[in-house]
């Protein structure tokens, strides 16, 4: 599957010349979307407990630990990226910032650092410590971009407008930091067409990444609230992989694809039900895209 699309494990496999595995931190950190900065609810579809995958630790290494031991069992890997992931962390004063991030960087066994945020939370003296992170070993920022439709942007409260990530994408590459994005496939009221026009978007804004996820629909969100209305339909796996090999094929061969889709805890999961056995929705995406010779740029 490697000569299809570029994947994370190819670039891994590139840039550090052997397995690499992301490690997922959570720095107890909230949003401007949850502390009354914006607002209070969050994002239409994101669930309060959903967003701790990592679970919280007294320290970054002992964070980093724990999930070595989790994961020991799993893969082989002995060099790791530090996933800074839940919520939004660059929303945080400097200084606890650069305690954090070096703390994870400091480890012979961290080889990167990836940080999740979003893009109106990098005021100048975050990016100015990033560049400086980078130096030391590589920093990438992951920017929750999930759509470039601004009507359905409002309506998953994203609170900000496709100029704010443009201009945080032209910052971070200004000092040589990649930016992976996230993009949303199956929003309600959007179809291939949509998708097709938030990668190109996000290509022409020059992220070097994306992650290409699956709508979830969690129990106890505002989206399920409308879901349960009949609002709105999800994406069977079949309109999810044309959708899917649509973006692919237009995408450049140079942008790394970090994910083809992607997971939600099981206990708030509502809908699609299908995407809760991912390892057969993975294996079930790899054999389409063989059978139909989906080739990453084949389209462009």
């Amino acid at each position: 599957m490697e000569d299809r699309y570029y994947s994370l494990n190819q670039y891994l496999h590139e840039k550090f010349g052997e397995k690499v595995y992301k490690i997922a931190i959570d720095l107890g950190l909230t949003c401007p979307n949850r502390d009354g900065t914006l607002d209070t609810r969050g994002c239409i579809f994101c669930h309060n407990g959903s967003s701790h995958f990592a679970g919280r630790c007294n320290s970054v290494s002992e964070s980093i630990e724990k999930a070595k031991a989790l994961i020991a069992e799993k893969t082989k890997a002995k060099r790791f990226i530090a996933y800074f992931q839940s919520y939004t962390n660059t929303y945080a004063s400097v200084e606890y910032l650069e305690n954090a991030f070096t703390e994870a960087m400091n480890r012979e066994d961290v080889v990167a650092l990836s940080i999740a945020t979003r893009p109106d939370c990098l005021p100048e003296d975050v990016v100015l410590l990033l560049e400086k992170l980078n130096k030391i070993k590589p920093v990438w920022v992951e920017l929750g971009l999930q759509t470039a439709n601004e009507a359905t942007a409002k309506y998953i409260r994203r609170c900000y407008t496709n100029d704010v990530y443009t201009d945080a994408v032209k910052r971070l590459a200004s000092v040589n930091i990649e930016v992976i994005t996230h993009i949303i496939l199956g929003l309600p009221n959007e179809d291939v067409g949509d998708a097709l026009k938030t990668v190109s978007f996000v290509v022409q804004s020059g992220s070097k990444g994306v992650k290409l996820q699956l709508l979830h629909v969690l129990k106890g969100t505002d989206l399920y609230e409308d879901y349960q209305k009949g609002l709105f339909k999800t994406l069977t796996l079949e309109e999810y992989m044309e959708t899917l090999f649509a973006c692919i094929t237009h995408l450049p061969t140079d942008v790394v694809v970090h994910r083809l889709t992607g997971d939600a805890p099981k206990a708030y999961l509502a809908a699609p039900l299908w995407s809760a056995d991912k390892k057969t929705v993975i294996n079930t995406i790899n054999r389409e895209m063989i059978k139909r010779d989906i080739r990453q740029g084949s389209e462009l």
